[in-house]
């Protein structure tokens, strides 16, 4: 088994590391401080053909691998938790489907903006009741004339403020279960759509989390994705993707938290000593380093297993669980390493330790994901 990169990948991911030092680094706290979407540097992504790494570049994109894209995601993620969430929702929720289920004309004139970089894109799965129950879901559809009529609220949409494309989720058939929900592409321009509430969270707050009301908003025939009743099947395989996605960018948020523990650890000194020298200091960083280095390995496996075509459901979510879970615990180490100074905004694991929360509840959370391994293991 080889566990090098290739070396397209590595150029990859050593010049999005470059670019996130010198454009996203700098602004990382401020942009928090503001709440403010910084829609310049995704248009750099989109200069630098990031923005649709895993799509054809027959569509706009880069034609690069699950793989490839997991790396880029890390490494956003290193220095930012927003843009990197941002980044994620855009590719996996909002480009991917529409590559894997849409028909050419919809790739040429929804998916092409997209991967080129010129719209942003978002993903509408829950709702205000559903929670970890995404098929709970009241949001309806409608056939009308040609076309269709969309009625419902949908929460916690990351993008929906900023997106030029948001794929919905709608019941098109009451009476049938899972198999009757679809998945339809509206524009943020269509009538009777509308961002109702931006949401202020405890993190991530330069990407916006929205919800949006849908009161008669009528769509064309070529706006459904695939066939009336495909849109669960379509869901679980986009979140087998998006759950990749959620661990490379839980990996990037260890990795930055850890990085910022050990440099103060080298530099800081205690009793006339540097504190990485002290027992409890170093055996705290070594910690953070392996659960890192673990989380790293579940994914790059699950995405490589993605690229060679296999199933990934457990795979996907024991990545996911267990890349979001180290997250959290080597950002909390990193307040910790840093003590008083840890807490302040000043430097920069507050931020990684309030993003990383979220890793662990959003695209399913530990407990689904607990269900999801369970399940797939017969258990």
């Amino acid at each position: 088994m080889d566990f090098e990169l290739p070396d397209e990948h590595r150029m990859i991911r050593d010049s999005v590391r470059e670019f996130c030092e010198a454009e996203i680094e700098p602004i990382a706290q401020k942009i928090e401080e503001d709440h403010r979407f910084p829609a310049e540097i995704f248009e750099q992504l989109g200069d630098l053909e990031m923005m649709g790494v895993p799509v054809a570049e027959e569509y706009g994109g880069l034609g690069g691998d699950q793989l490839m894209y997991a790396l880029v995601t890390e490494e956003i993620g290193r220095v930012s938790g927003s843009i990197g969430l941002s980044y994620a929702a855009h590719v996996s929720l909002a480009s991917k489907p529409l590559e894997t289920f849409g028909t050419s004309e919809q790739k040429e004139r929804w998916l092409r903006p997209l991967a080129e970089g010129r719209h942003l894109g978002a993903w509408a799965l829950t709702e205000p009741g559903s929670g970890s129950d995404a098929s709970d879901m009241d949001t309806m559809a409608t056939r009308e004339g040609d076309g269709w009529v969309l009625n419902g609220t949908k929460q916690f949409i990351t993008n929906a403020s900023e997106a030029g494309s948001i794929l919905v989720k709608a019941v098109t058939d009451p009476d049938a279960g899972y198999d009757g929900i679809s998945t339809f592409i509206v524009s943020p321009d269509d009538d009777g759509f509308d961002v109702s509430h931006v949401w202020d969270k405890m993190g991530l707050k330069a990407s916006p989390t929205c919800e949006l009301q849908l009161d008669d908003c009528w769509l064309p025939e070529d706006r459904l994705l695939g066939e009336p009743g495909d849109g669960w099947d379509q869901t679980k395989k986009t979140l087998d993707g998006g759950r990749i996605s959620i661990a490379a960018l839980s990996v990037g948020l260890a990795q930055g938290a850890f990085e910022a523990a050990r440099s103060y650890a080298g530099e800081r000194e205690q009793f006339g000593q540097r504190i990485s020298s002290f027992d409890a200091i170093r055996d705290k960083l070594v910690g953070m380093h392996r659960k890192v280095e673990r989380a790293r390995l579940l994914t790059h496996r699950s995405a490589w297993l993605y690229d060679q075509g296999e199933d990934v459901t457990r795979e996907s979510s024991l990545a996911k669980l267990d890349a979001s879970e180290a997250a959290r615990e080597v950002a909390e180490d990193a307040v910790q390493v840093l003590g008083g100074y840890g807490y302040t905004e000043d430097f920069a694991p507050q931020r990684f330790y309030r993003d990383a929360k979220l890793m662990e509840i959003g695209e399913g959370t530990s407990e689904i994901q607990h269900l999801i391994i369970g399940r797939e293991l017969g258990l």
